[in-house]
């Protein structure tokens, strides 16, 4: 009697103490947090949000509302092409080749004199470039404000000028060598590097095929889209399924265009699934229900299915969210709740699997030990 009240004295005591010590459970634990305030660590509950149609619905609107806005700031209208620094003319009045640049004394070897006429020993007497303070230097004419001017702008204030030394001017003029205006292209791309933007309306499309496509890594679906320190994020098939034309996304004089990698765009399944992994996702798209069945889904030894969460890591916090798979119609809501780039999907154990392995880990067989020891040899 004894010992059997012995072993009922060890099970009770380290029931009590995997009880008391539930808190240093194996796993991510999600009951409470610690944020640091200055030199003072406070524990506070995080929230977590609910996997419900309600918020299935109210995500989707707000991914859709957030693209529709990004894709209507970037589709404006193809403007003319407008003259910069950098950018050389060739400039022909008709009938008095004196005031070509073929005709014009050569530029030094130092390369200094001349302003405002491109020269070099590849290129003698290319045409007349605008300098750095967007003038323009032509003969009769003399220094002309011509940047941000059209082509034909600058034919008509060239003519005008010359109209007051020679009568009734012909002058022929176009654009030699685009220089005052380019886009950069990088990532998964053929040819990175830079694009120059000529007469023609630099588009999306135009920037990367220019660049001789994209890689068989590239990830269609996250394009960054860099402008005056504002990054916009483009979704190329997810624009095709809703019959908007990329070739309508105009780009502009310094634009950044990134393609992003496939590598990049993963969703990482860890805890009590049947195959922990990390997961690309396909297109830019991947939805809860598709990440789990992709892992084998939920370990239904170990696995709480009652705790399914989210970890999203947001703008200077992180979001969590907890699915009830074992409520009715979880499967469904899982479907329609759409991953993120990075997000992490943690399915937790149930109480019994994390008190077993909180006993393993601070002493290891000491149940079965105890039980042996205080059980009666035989023929006692």
């Amino acid at each position: 009697m004894r010992r059997c009240g012995l072993i009922s004295v060890v099970a009770i005591s380290l029931v009590l103490c995997i009880a008391g010590c539930s808190s240093m459970a194996p796993g991510i634990q999600f009951s409470k947090a610690t944020i640091v305030e200055g030199d003072e660590a406070k524990e506070v509950n995080p929230a977590i949000e609910l996997i419900t149609p309600a918020l299935v619905k109210s995500e989707q609107q707000a991914r859709e509302q957030r693209a529709l806005e990004d894709v209507s700031v970037l589709m404006k209208p193809a403007q003319p092409y407008r003259v910069g620094a950098g950018d050389v003319l060739s400039i022909v009045v008709w009938d008095h080749p004196e005031l070509s640049a073929t005709m014009l004394p050569p530029l030094p070897a130092a390369g200094m004199g001349a302003i405002g006429v491109a020269a070099s020993p590849m290129q003698p007497g290319s045409g007349f470039e605008i300098d750095q303070n967007g003038m323009l230097d032509f003969p009769y004419a003399g220094r002309i404000k011509v940047a941000g001017l059209t082509p034909s702008e600058v034919h008509a204030l060239l003519s005008k000028r010359l109209a007051t030394y020679l009568r009734d001017p012909k002058v022929t003029l176009k654009v030699q060598h685009y220089r005052s205006q380019r886009v950069y292209v990088d990532g998964e791309i053929k040819l990175p590097g830079v694009q120059p933007i000529n007469d023609m309306p630099m588009t999306l499309t135009e920037a990367i095929n220019r660049a001789g496509g994209m890689n068989p890594l590239a990830d269609q679906s996250r394009i960054l889209l860099t402008r005056e320190q504002k990054t916009y994020a483009i979704n190329l098939p997810q624009l095709v399924q809703r019959g908007i034309n990329p070739a309508l996304i105009m780009l502009a004089n310094g634009d950044l265009v990134r393609v992003m990698s496939r590598d990049d765009n993963k969703v990482f399944l860890s805890g009590e699934v049947s195959s922990p992994r990390a997961l690309p996702m396909r297109n830019g798209r991947l939805t809860l229900n598709e990440a789990l069945g992709e892992a084998g889904g939920i370990n239904p030894v170990t696995g709480d299915a009652r705790k399914v969460y989210v970890v999203r890591r947001s703008v200077g916090s992180s979001r969590v969210y907890q699915l009830d798979a074992n409520a009715p119609g979880a499967l469904a809501v899982a479907e329609g709740f759409e991953l993120q780039p990075k997000d992490v999907v943690y399915v937790a154990a149930t109480a019994l699997t994390n008190w077993s392995r909180t006993v393993s880990a601070m002493i290891p067989g000491s149940l079965p030990t105890a039980v042996i020891a205080t059980t009666p040899a035989p023929g006692r």
